[in-house]
Formats: C-alpha cells, sequence, structure tokens
C-alpha cells in the first residue's frame, strides 16, 4: 500500500517550524530529509524514522516496525500531531545521522 499525498503534506505540516525539510518519491513511498541528511521516511501512512541512539532514547517505548519487506526495521513515531515533540526529535537525531554519500559522476 502507498502513502497518501494528504498524509505527507500533514507531516511536512508538522515539520513546518524545521528549516531544510525536504522529501523524495520512492516507489509510492517519501523519504525525509533534514538538512540534507535522511532521517527517515512515510511508508503506508507511517512515519518511520532511523533508530539512532538519540531517537531510541527521545522515544523509549517507540516500537520498531518494517517500512516495506526486506527492510531494516525502523522506530514508529506516534507523536505526530505534536509539533514541538517532532521538532525536538529531529534535531536531537540530527548529529547522529550519516552524511549522505556523494553521488558518483557517469
Amino acid at each position: 500500500m502507498a502513502s497518501s499525498k494528504e498524509y505527507l503534506q500533514f507531516i511536512l505540516g508538522q515539520l513546518s517550524e524545521l528549516e531544510d525539510i525536504s522529501y523524495r518519491a520512492m516507489m509510492g513511498e517519501y523519504i525525509i530529509y533534514y538538512r540534507g541528511k535522511i532521517v527517515g521516511g512515510i511508508y503506508d501512512d507511517r512515519l518511520l524514522v532511523k533508530p539512532v541512539k538519540s531517537a531510541i532514547s527521545y522515544m523509549p517505548s517507540a516500537s520498531y516496525e518494517l517500512p516495506y519487506d526486506g527492510a531494516k526495521e525502523m522506530l514508529l513515531v506516534d507523536e505526530v500531531d505534536n509539533k514541538d515533540f517532532l521538532k525536538g526529535l529531529f534535531n536531537a537525531m540530527y548529529d547522529e545521522l550519516p552524511v549522505p554519500k556523494p553521488k558518483k559522476k557517469k
């Protein structure tokens, strides 16, 4: 099941207080970037984030879920209605997220 554009717009609205949030459509789902780093994504109308230490400590009771078959588990963000919570989560995670690999030139 693909994610809806309505859910994407809702999440982007909830993240509107953060600078440099972007996304990329990927096979019916959406990868979410914060200041150029992948934080997580929207899969089946669920916001999932990478299970870095800061995210685990920020959401100690979060459940681990698979974004799609064959993928690594990610953390389900339950508090998508709370803008301050999401802002704090993304800011807490940022320093721990890997820097994207440079694209190879053809």
